[in-house]
């Protein structure tokens, strides 16, 4: 199943322009905005098959359906883990690993990106290249910079993917993801512009079609936006029956002597020297466990929901010869439409959640966390009906 980003990579918005270049409107009379977009491209220096491409884009609803119903996001870590990784996709993962072995090599001397992780987001956002997505890229980005969600992100992708189109890099019925991600590990067409690279010397970035384009891209972009070359990601741990669980989450960054002198231990191999590291507990402490470390937060860069990245940087350990996690026991989590009423109660509480949506995203875990902190239970952030009953 290819998954396409929930939450867009953060900061893409200012790649081309910063945002103050932008007047933030959105909504409206659609073809009156449209004639905006265009006299911004054209001040932008697009003209020709760009402009013409922007004049002939249209609301697309099915777009802004996708863009509002993301339910596979309600998973926990251990089942949204197991949907996307299968025997086949380890399989394809090794084969390619080993097919563009020299591209990956030069990906790593360049850039500094192990070939595992670049093969693992490769294997989410589209199997390798075979399942790209066939919304018309020139629609759902007019359609998401037209709606008032997050127009501050999208507008400027709009003038990037007319200036791709206008330059002849990519067609104007180039097609991709529902969100306006292009090619085999699906960019923005910000990213595409500005950190594309050609990886198989023909003097073209072709996303799309060529995989050497795409993994040299891929590495590229995790350096730009500040990968560690030749530092781990991400790394299973074992935990013991009681620690400060409140210190636990990407808002703690400790020495990893200090885990270490709390109990912390490898699964496998052994703790890394002279490294922070964060303790992820994805569905609490009875669950698996992860220190994650400085490159994890790169990840977030890619996509912004902890369960997607941490699938994605345990995946990268798989492939490079990792065990399957300790799943652990008794999670008891609340299932979505519970998670729902408690985000209701948290919000109520004075708790910033965001919307009610039934995703455990990191403003429902640190509140979570407060909540459980000041009532005497183990804060580790995982909602429960015993968490449920003290609101």
């Amino acid at each position: 199943m290819n998954l396409m980003k929930s939450v867009l990579i953060a900061g893409a918005a200012t790649t081309i322009l910063s945002a103050s270049a932008y007047a933030q409107s959105c909504g409206g009379d659609f073809n009156a905005w449209r004639s905006q977009m265009v006299d911004e491209a054209k001040a932008e220096g697009v003209s020709g098959a760009g402009i013409q491409a922007m004049q002939n884009a249209k609301i697309d609803p099915a777009i802004l359906k996708k863009d509002r119903a993301q339910g596979v996001y309600t998973l926990d870590f251990v089942e949204f883990s197991r949907r996307l990784i299968s025997q086949n996709r380890i399989d394809n993962g090794q084969k390619n690993l080993k097919k563009y072995a020299s591209v990956f090599e030069r990906a790593r001397q360049e850039y500094g990106v192990a070939p595992e992780i670049i093969t693992s987001f490769w294997a989410f956002e589209t199997d390798y290249g075979a399942i790209q997505g066939d919304d018309l890229t020139i629609n759902a980005v007019t359609t998401l910079a037209h709606d008032c969600r997050r127009p501050e992100l999208f507008r400027p992708q709009l003038i990037a993917l007319a200036k791709l189109i206008d330059q002849g890099i990519v067609p104007a019925d180039v097609t991709g993801a529902w969100a306006g991600e292009i090619g085999q590990i699906q960019v923005l067409p910000a990213d595409y512009l500005t950190k594309g690279r050609d990886g198989d010397g023909d003097g073209r970035v072709e996303l799309k079609t060529s995989a050497p384009d795409a993994i040299m891209t891929a590495a590229n972009f995790l350096s730009k936006i500040g990968w560690q070359a030749n530092q781990p990601w991400l790394q299973e741990v074992t935990v013991p029956n009681e620690m400060e669980w409140y210190d636990a989450g990407l808002h703690k960054r400790l020495p990893v002597s200090e885990w270490k002198a709390r109990g912390v231990s490898a699964r496998g191999g052994s703790l890394p020297a002279n490294l922070e590291a964060s303790l992820v507990l994805p569905m609490g402490r009875k669950g698996p466990a992860f220190l994650a470390y400085p490159n994890f937060t790169i990840l977030l860069e890619w996509n912004q929901s902890l369960t997607y990245v941490l699938t994605a940087a345990y995946f990268g350990n798989r492939l490079g010869g990792a065990q399957i996690y300790n799943a652990g026991t008794d999670h008891n989590g609340l299932p979505a439409e519970r998670l729902k009423e408690l985000q209701v109660k948290l919000s109520a509480a004075g708790y910033d959640v965001g919307k009610a949506d039934g995703i455990l995203g990191a403003g429902t875990r640190a509140a979570v966390r407060e909540v459980q902190h000041k009532n005497g239970l183990p804060a580790d952030a995982w909602p429960t009906e015993i968490l449920f009953n003290h609101l």
